[in-house]
């Protein structure tokens, strides 16, 4: 029996609740929602708006970021962009698997140190080595390269490993024990065996290791000195405050892709997040 007034005090705990959750999610929302709107500026500068809102409303700044390629080169940025984020991302996913499933299933003299020492250095932010990385790739000459650019974001995804380690920890040892017993190599083990269990693990690190090249600003800056090589990133960043609605639109639009992807894999990445979580 519910005593009197429980039914009263529920519908004000999730009256409260859906109402702090509403609030947060508008807070979060309105930027958005702002650069959404922000594209159609008619004058595209950010000093002629009303407010938070443009005066007048047009498609041009679209036009203009497909067109107007002489000095901000928007289809150059996107292709360079999008060259980097698939190389890194396939290079980075298989490092990052390759390292979770050889400290997930193999004992081996430093593992434990191995793990802590990865753990520590996760804490430190990563521009911190940005110098050491800028000396590395001049020595290496690759500098205005994105294969060197791509060669650096996969070099550190294994730093990340834990999440897959999660998942494989999670697949019962004693299937790799009946396929040792039967013959199998370690290699034929992971690839008959721990690759097609892990699929929503691989679509998961193969969209994370997307999405950070996708955006990133600081290393893009840092070693692509030529205009005709930069990201998108770096190039909507160096346009100026009078073409703030061309920013907008590109911002808009470089990030349909990821979303799209997103939404369309968004399955096997809540099953790879939540599977890497749980340890059986």
């Amino acid at each position: 029996m519910k005593k009197p007034g429980m039914h009263a005090k529920e519908i004000a705990d999730k009256f409260l609740t859906y109402s702090i959750l509403i609030i947060v999610s508008l807070i979060f929302v309105f930027p958005c929602f702002w650069l959404v709107i922000s594209c159609f500026s008619k004058s595209g500068d950010m000093y002629s708006f009303n407010g938070f809102f443009p005066s007048e409303y047009s498609l041009d700044s679209f036009k203009l970021l497909f067109t107007d390629t002489v000095m901000y080169n928007y289809i150059s940025w996107f292709t360079n962009t999008l060259f980097v984020a698939v190389v890194s991302s396939l290079l980075g996913t298989v490092l990052v698997i390759l390292t979770a499933y050889t400290i997930s299933t193999f004992e081996f003299r430093g593992r434990k140190a191995l793990m802590k020492g990865a753990l520590v250095l996760g804490m430190f932010p990563s521009f911190m080595g940005m110098t050491a990385v800028y000396l590395l790739m001049t020595q290496f000459g690759f500098i205005n390269s994105h294969l060197g650019l791509a060669l650096i974001y996969a070099g550190g995804a294994p730093m990340g490993y834990l999440v897959q380690k999660g998942f494989f920890d999670t697949i019962p040892k004693s299937i790799y024990e009946a396929a040792s017993i039967d013959g199998a190599s370690n290699f034929k083990i992971f690839r008959s065996i721990t690759l097609p269990l892990s699929k929503p693990m691989l679509v998961y690190t193969l969209l994370t290791q997307f999405a950070w090249p996708w955006s990133d600003y600081i290393l893009p800056k840092l070693l692509l000195k030529d205009k005709s090589l930069w990201t998108v990133a770096v190039g909507l960043m160096s346009l100026p405050e009078t073409e703030f609605a061309r920013f907008s639109a590109g911002s808009v639009f470089i990030a349909v892709p990821i979303v799209i992807l997103y939404f369309c894999l968004s399955k096997y990445l809540v099953n790879g997040m939540s599977a890497g979580a749980v340890k059986q």
